[in-house]
């Protein structure tokens, strides 16, 4: 299943807080290792700010949500997605289910 993951920092006390929190954050990221069972098809952060999105492909949850409590200076978002042609063949069958209905 495919996944976009967005993420964005947890509000911080201070503005020092917040650069402690970077630094953090960044010693973490240098040292961790993508577990095998995460597929990383994007993995992007948005310009000026300290966030951003993943297109992960996974059946691994519980590695997901390791992940996320390594990195708890981060509020995240998981939405499962499909690509485009796998969405429009679903969305087809179902209007041509519908219709079917009279």
């Amino acid at each position: 299943m495919k996944y976009l993951l967005t993420w964005w920092p947890r509000p911080a006390g201070t503005a020092a807080d917040y650069e402690q929190m970077q630094q953090r954050i960044l010693e973490l990221f240098q040292k961790w290792q993508v577990p095998e069972t995460l597929v990383f098809h994007q993995f992007l952060v948005r310009v000026g700010e300290f966030g951003g999105y993943a297109v992960i492909e996974t059946d691994d949850l519980p590695a997901l949500h390791e992940a996320a409590t390594v990195f708890a200076g981060f509020q995240f978002r998981l939405e499962p997605v499909l690509d485009i042609m796998d969405a429009v063949s679903a969305e087809l069958q179902a209007l041509a289910w519908r219709d079917s209905v009279v």
